[in-house]
């Protein structure tokens, strides 16, 4: 999208994922891409869940204040950005997109037949400030067989996704049951962003109608 479109947005996704491009979308919003660019590295003793958190707010962070710096005060007051990030987690271990075929045979084999959690941490950011929260959900994983490993590992959808799979492609035949958000295990949560959203600009909007003398 050309930059004054971004610019001029009330709405900011930051982030280049399709998937969550497409839930945003399915809800109904009208919003600008502007995908960040962030360590997504995690840090040493960092728990899942405090991981997804903390880049779903820098990714969110990074954005708005890229955005704010080019536009004036009164456009400033209604932009809001919105940031996401989901990992896999098995036990404690946190599986993010493989590096190639071979590690994503690794993570698979490890999910077969086990349940595992699906995170993702969701943070809006406006000039109320930001708020964040965290989606969970259980996922079961079917046994899979090694022919059914390989047909899928040969191709190139489990490369850009968490865990090495999605659950809207070939590996739905591996999920026999779900506990929690579908649209979360896609990588947004879509009922629980859509309550986040409207909050914040519920917040922004109290805020603009309160006497000046009130903000300070």
């Amino acid at each position: 999208m050309p930059e004054t479109q971004v610019q001029a947005a009330r709405l900011i996704l930051a982030s280049g994922s399709p998937r969550r491009r497409e839930l945003l979308s399915q809800a109904g919003y009208v919003f600008a891409v502007e995908a960040a660019d962030v360590d997504e590295s995690q840090r040493e003793g960092e728990e899942a869940g405090a991981y997804v958190l903390r880049l779903a707010e820098e990714k969110a962070q990074a954005v708005y204040a890229r955005i704010v710096s080019v536009i004036n005060a009164e456009e400033a007051s209604g932009v809001i950005v919105l940031g996401a990030d989901t990992s896999v987690v098995l036990g404690e271990e946190v599986l993010g997109k493989p590096v190639d075929a071979d590690d994503a045979r690794r993570m698979l084999r490890k999910l077969s037949a086990r349940t595992h959690r699906v995170l993702t941490g969701v943070a809006a950011v406006s000039r109320c400030g930001t708020i964040s929260e965290i989606e969970t959900t259980e996922v079961l994983f079917a046994q899979i067989s090694e022919p059914e490993l390989e047909v899928y590992c040969a191709t190139a959808e489990p490369l850009d996704k968490a865990g090495a799979y999605g659950i809207q492609g070939y590996a739905a035949r591996w999920i026999p049951r779900i506990n929690g958000c579908y649209f979360n295990v896609m990588g947004l949560p879509i009922a629980r962003t859509v309550r986040m959203i409207e909050e914040v600009r519920a917040r922004c909007e109290a805020m603009r109608h309160r006497p000046a003398a009130e903000l300070h």
